[in-house]
C-alpha cells in the first residue's frame, strides 16, 4: 500500500486514469487494483496475505471495531471495504487512489480533524517517504489520533537476516525494493526508535518471513506456494528483526 512518493515521478509514474469514478495514479495506473486482484506469483504475495491475517487478529483483539479507524495510505481500500462490510467505522485515504470508499489525500497533510480517530493503520507506507518526511508523517498520524489511541505500523526490514548475510559476506546492500520505490528503507530497529520518538509507545512486535537463506530462496522462487509456510513460521520464536517484515502495535502518547 502506498502514499507519497519521495522522488519526482517519471512520466510513466505521473499517469492518471479514471474509470467508473475511480482515480488511479502511479503504480495503480500501471498495475490496476493489484491488492484486490492478487497474483499468487507476485513475490510479495505470501507476505501480504500473512500481514492481513496478523492485522485482522490485532484489530479484533484490541476491539478496534468499537471506535473510529483510519487506514492511512490504504491503496485501493482493501481493509476499508472488508471492515466496512462488517459494520466497522473505518475510513481510508491514499495519494494515488480515490474511489467511493477511499479519499484522495497525503499522509503529510491528512484530511481529517485533530483527535478524530481511535485507531490508525499505517501499513507499508513509511518506506515510500523521504527520510525527512517520515517524522512529519508520524506527527500527522499523532494529530488525528486520540491520546492513548491504537496505532499499527507495518514496515519492510532493511536488516532482515539474509540482508545481513549479503552485507557481511558480499558487501552488498540487499534492499527490500528499488531505491526509487522504497527511498525511506530502514532497519526495523531504526523505525522502532522513530516511532517511539514521535510518541508511539510500542506494545508488541510481530515478524513475518524470517529470511534464513533456504527459506528466503524458496519463498522468492515459489511465492504461490509459500503463504502457508510463512503462516507456520509465525508460530516459531524467531526474533522479530530477522524477519523481512515487522509489524509494530503501539499506543500513542503525545510528546510534551
Amino acid at each position: 500500500m502506498t502514499t507519497d512518493t519521495a522522488i519526482p515521478p517519471t512520466p510513466s509514474e505521473s499517469l492518471e486514469c479514471m474509470e467508473n469514478g475511480i482515480i488511479r495514479k502511479g503504480e495503480y495506473s500501471r498495475n490496476g487494483d493489484f491488492h484486490k486482484n492478487l497474483d499468487p506469483n507476485w513475490s510479495y504475495y505470501p507476505i501480504y496475505v500473512n500481514k492481513l491475517e496478523v492485522i485482522d487478529t490485532i484489530l479484533r483483539e484490541k476491539k478496534a471495531y468499537q471506535g473510529k479507524i483510519l487506514d492511512a495510505g490504504c491503496g485501493e481500500g482493501v481493509l476499508v471495504e472488508k471492515y466496512h462490510a462488517e459494520g466497522w467505522d473505518i475510513q481510508g485515504f491514499d495519494m494515488n487512489y480515490a474511489s467511493a470508499g477511499v479519499r484522495e489525500g497525503s499522509i503529510l497533510n491528512i484530511p481529517f480533524e485533530n483527535n478524530a480517530m481511535d485507531t490508525v493503520l499505517c501499513l507499508d507506507v513509511m518506506e515510500h517517504l523521504l527520510y525527512p518526511d517520515q517524522p512529519k508523517a508520524l506527527n500527522e498520524l499523532g494529530r488525528v489520533l486520540k491520546p492513548g489511541g491504537l496505532a499499527v505500523f507495518s514496515v519492510p526490514n532493511l536488516a532482515h537476516f539474509t540482508a545481513r548475510l549479503k552485507m557481511l559476506f558480499r558487501g552488498r546492500l540487499l534492499r527490500t525494493a528499488s531505491i526509487g520505490h522504497h527511498p525511506g528503507d530502514r532497519p526495523a530497529l531504526e523505525y522502532e526508535k522513530l516511532f517511539e520518538k514521535a510518541g508511539f509507545q510500542i506494545q508488541q512486535t510481530v515478524g513475518i518471513f524470517p529470511t534464513l537463506p533456504p527459506i528466503y530462496r524458496f519463498v522468492m522462487k515459489n511465492p504461490a506456494k509459500s503463504a502457508g509456510l510463512l503462516r507456520l513460521l509465525r508460530k516459531l520464536p524467531f526474533p522479530p528483526y530477522v524477519h523481512f517484515q515487522v509489524i509494530f502495535v503501539c499506543r500513542y502518547h503525545p510528546v510534551k
